[in-house]
């Protein structure tokens, strides 16, 4: 008997960071990377990244309740990125990198709200992160879909995101595919 598959959609800066850290995550079976929060039907990266559609730059994760829970997922995107900047990710600026989590059921909210809670006591700044209802998943264009895998020695995947990807290796050891 096959597990039954949950889904999570995060947003913690660009799609790439995140995406990059969760596909070497044991018990995610897919991340997609894309865009919701917004107002415009089927956005484009270049939309996106003007600030006018309103959406962020999110992952979608399909993943095995059995093997990882969703209360894991949020620690490990809680230690990934800086929940306290405001519409950013270190040089990435704009209202697509918010800190968001677009829940899809009463028990998601529940969790990411007392995850949160929690986590404020790790932080010296107060969380900004997002609660929002999930909204249409957008997916993003193919070239971005596992872009830190395909350009690893690309200037922004060698110096933004590798390092991301070192600090949930060394952080989280034990949830190493």
């Amino acid at each position: 008997m096959q597990n039954q598959m949950a889904t999570a959609i995060l947003g913690g800066g660009c799609f790439w960071c995140t995406e990059a850290v969760y596909r070497e995550v044991k018990g995610i079976d897919s991340v997609e990377s894309g865009y919701m929060g917004g107002q415009t039907e089927h956005p484009s990266y270049e939309q996106v990244c003007t600030g006018d559609t309103g959406h962020a730059e999110v992952i979608k994760l399909t993943y095995d309740p059995a093997q990882i829970q969703y209360r894991d997922l949020l620690e490990i995107f809680f230690t990934i990125h800086d929940p306290t900047t405001l519409n950013r990710q270190g040089n990435d600026v704009g209202t697509q990198y918010r800190s968001v989590i677009f829940y899809q059921s009463p028990q998601q909210e529940a969790t990411a709200r007392q995850v949160i809670g929690e986590m404020a006591h790790v932080w010296d700044a107060p969380i900004v992160t997002e609660l929002a209802p999930a909204q249409t998943f957008y997916k993003a264009e193919d070239y971005h879909q596992d872009y830190f895998r395909q350009h690893p020695l690309q200037g922004y995947c060698a110096f933004v995101v590798a390092p991301k990807v070192d600090k949930f290796r060394k952080t989280f050891a034990n949830r190493l595919r």
